[in-house]
């Protein structure tokens, strides 16, 4: 397909993406307190059992928002493992991406511009607080939705897709890289999403139901 042809497939699959994350926010939205709970002890109990989680001494992960399945009992597991745990900043004065600033209980909180509670920019500009993607060993990421052969939907804004674009398989970066894990509920999944070229590909998903990994 030539350059024309895959921006035209591009944005004409656009509406299509919108419509599916107001369905699938919907879906997150509609679960209780009950359920939400639930479902983010069992995401976690899959996350503790994952290679990549068992090894890592820094990761990222999110404060849920809007029905977002919550990775938050988490932290204490990786406390006791000596691990540290990271969350992402809106960079001030960038082009929409992001910060992976330390996290504790001690850490100044503010909400960012979308109302999301995130460490202080203040706080967070210290270079010895944050880290660049690149040196972070994991990084949990929220979803939207995802298919069974772990394409992935995120809210639109491209924040983790502009700061993880060095490691798409197009760039052949050498460097090293984070292990990446897209995060949502069972009832996210879509038989088959549609696939932007700008979409950052993952190493799982996990749910509160099961792990997958593309490709396998």
């Amino acid at each position: 397909m030539c350059s024309g042809q895959a921006s035209q497939t591009q944005q004409h699959s656009q509406p299509h993406r919108s419509q599916l994350r107001r369905e699938l926010r919907q879906r997150r939205r509609a679960l209780s307190a009950a359920q939400q709970k639930a479902a983010s002890i069992a995401l976690c109990a899959q996350l503790r059992s994952l290679p990549e989680l068992l090894t890592a001494r820094r990761v990222a992960l999110y404060l849920p928002n809007d029905g977002e399945v919550d990775p938050q009992p988490l932290l204490g597991w990786l406390r006791r493992r000596g691990a540290h745990a990271y969350l992402p900043v809106l960079r001030p004065l960038a082009n929409n991406t992001l910060w992976f600033v330390r996290y504790d209980q001690n850490t100044p909180m503010v909400r960012n511009r979308f109302g999301i509670y995130e460490p202080d920019t203040r706080h967070g500009a210290h270079p010895s607080r944050r880290l660049p993607a690149w040196a972070l060993s994991v990084i949990l990421m929220p979803l939207v939705g995802f298919d069974d052969q772990g394409q992935r939907l995120g809210m639109g804004g491209g924040f983790y897709d502009r700061t993880l674009a060095f490691t798409h398989p197009e760039r052949g970066s050498p460097g090293p890289r984070p292990k990446l894990i897209g995060l949502a509920h069972e009832v996210q999944r879509m038989e088959k999403l549609p696939v932007a070229s700008w979409d950052v590909p993952l190493d799982a998903i996990a749910t509160d139901m099961r792990v997958i990994r593309p490709g396998n």
